[in-house]
């Protein structure tokens, strides 16, 4: 897995529920460091409400006693008790959208590792991982339907993706962003989306007028940030 720091707009991102990361080209390594850090913060999230857990089942009752609850030691249940409230506070990330964008097909060697990686850490399924390859076939070209079918049945059969040997299924064409948004959109009502974007400016102005446009129309509140390069 990538490690390193990622730039100032992407540090804001543990305050919003839900995030949707966009990477084009070698702009997905520094969503790539979100992404891990979103892995460890919920594992250790996770692994703090299994320790309160065992604390809690500890002090129950056992059959035919007499055991008064107020009685317990607080000693050993307090510190328990404060650890997940402060990761709760801390970390509020409920769902992660990565949209990794690429032109170049042979990319995906560097990349397929890290997909797996994540795939198989992220036990709670709180990332959702898009792979798109824009230099192939355009959407909805007959080419791109069918590499898409045998792509299906071959994830289906082995759960590979025979394109990126990875678990993460790539498509061939541009993202319909205004349908990621709206998708987003109607998944969480009401939360507040933090989208973080790196790459060249080309696709700055669109993702930004669709994140004003949904935090209007809907109840679904999105706020963009840039990291160009």
């Amino acid at each position: 897995m990538i490690d390193g720091p990622y730039g100032a707009p992407a540090q804001d991102y543990k305050k919003y529920e839900v995030v949707l990361l966009i990477g084009l080209g070698i702009g997905a390594t520094p969503m790539i460091s979100i992404i891990k850090d979103i892995i460890n913060n919920t594992e250790t999230k996770e692994l703090s409400q299994v320790d309160l857990a065992k604390v809690g089942s500890q002090h129950e009752p056992r059959p035919g006693s007499r055991h008064v609850p107020w009685l317990m030691d607080f000693n050993k249940i307090e510190p328990a008790l404060h650890e997940p409230q402060g990761n709760k506070e801390t970390f509020k990330m409920r769902r992660a959208y990565f949209y990794r964008v690429t032109r170049e097909q042979g990319s995906y060697d560097w990349f397929k590792n890290i997909m797996n990686e994540i795939a198989e850490r992220d036990k709670s399924k709180v990332i959702e991982l898009h792979n798109y390859c824009t230099s192939v076939y355009e959407e909805g070209d007959v080419r791109s339907a069918f590499i898409h079918m045998l792509q299906s049945l071959n994830h289906a059969k082995s759960g590979l993706d025979i394109v990126s040997g990875t678990k993460v299924m790539s498509y061939f064409a541009k993202p319909n962003w205004e349908n990621v948004y709206k998708q987003i959109a109607m998944d969480h009502p009401g939360s507040n989306v933090g989208v973080f974007y790196c790459a060249a400016p080309a696709l700055t102005k669109e993702l930004r007028n669709l994140a004003s446009e949904f935090a209007h129309k809907t109840r679904t509140r999105f706020s963009f940030h840039k990291e160009n390069f």
